[in-house]
């Protein structure tokens, strides 16, 4: 059924071997592992390497296959969330080999989904964005498809800070954004890393495109919004939307989740549910961000139940 993990970007500070030890010690089945270029972070929760895919070799390899096997904890997926449209094509260039980087590990190590943004260039429009999708992201989807591996595309618009103002970095925003995403990549192995917090704060019904999409669900995020209605009525949609809302641990925010689960187990999702933390309200300290991991637990688990170890 459901495997409930985390997305290792929140323990930024620890070794791939101590997120592994943390999740199988609290019982989680399995961890989104980050894979960022080693170097300096752009923003946060970015520049997380747990997994160096440039320093793989077959000892690495090997190991990381046995520490999972040792501890019974799976890695979901390969993360990796970069701005491959971006209009400054040396960095949009430089994302888009290390995509290619990223799903050649994951090939390697068994790993059966990568999961990135589209990307966007923010100063121009949707019509024009999916043109420059339609450009660079094919190549993508079949290097990876060739090698057995499937893309997850979260669904983030990447618009919370006035240097990512008007449209944000992130094209896959919406259902008539996935339809036309997929119109043009039809490719089975080419779906979504579902988070339904982004379609709450956008206003959005988060649980129908379960159900319309239940065949492109490659990886899910469990991530709450809350939805400031004051201060949205207020400053409007048209303001930064960190203005009006804030993302939560689930349990602490507006999204439905006996819902969620329930259109998942509908749809006969089976799969890893990943909790991605990014509540400021837990980020004091070390000990506050796995307060936060396993406050988010303690909720999910009477849903998706807790691997016996």
């Amino acid at each position: 059924m459901l495997t409930l993990g985390f997305v290792s970007a929140i323990l930024a500070d620890n070794s791939f071997e101590e997120v592994i030890d943390f999740a199988a010690k609290h019982q989680f089945g399995c961890v989104e592992m980050m894979c960022w270029p080693k170097g300096k972070a752009e923003r946060r929760y970015a520049g997380v390497t747990h997994v160096d895919v440039g320093a793989l070799d077959e000892a690495s390899i090997e190991h990381i296959k046995a520490y999972q096997k040792e501890k019974k904890v799976s890695i979901s997926g390969l993360g990796f969330y970069p701005n491959p449209l971006d209009p400054d094509q040396e960095k949009a260039t430089h994302a888009l080999a290390h995509i290619k980087k990223v799903i050649s590990a994951a090939a390697k190590l068994d790993i059966p989904v990568v999961n990135t943004f589209i990307g966007r260039n923010p100063s121009l429009n949707i019509s024009d964005n999916l043109r420059l999708f339609a450009d660079r992201f094919p190549d993508i989807v079949k290097f990876a498809g060739d090698q057995g591996v499937n893309i997850g595309i979260e669904n983030c618009p990447m618009f919370f800070t006035n240097d990512e103002w008007p449209g944000g970095k992130n094209l896959a925003i919406s259902p008539a954004v996935w339809d036309e995403m997929f119109s043009i990549i039809p490719d089975k192995n080419f779906g979504l890393n579902y988070d339904p917090s982004h379609l709450v704060w956008m206003q959005m019904d988060p649980i129908q495109p379960i159900y319309d999409y239940k065949d492109r669900l490659h990886h899910i995020h469990l991530k709450d919004v809350k939805v400031y209605k004051e201060k949205l009525n207020r400053v409007g949609i048209l303001a930064n939307p960190l203005e009006y809302h804030s993302p939560k641990i689930p349990g602490l925010g507006d999204v439905n989740w006996g819902q969620f689960v329930a259109a998942l187990t509908d749809v006969g999702y089976r799969g890893p549910c990943c909790i991605e933390v990014e509540d400021k309200a837990f980020e004091k300290s070390p000990k506050d961000v796995r307060k936060a991991i396993l406050t988010a637990r303690n909720y999910l688990s009477q849903y998706i139940p807790l691997e016996e170890k």
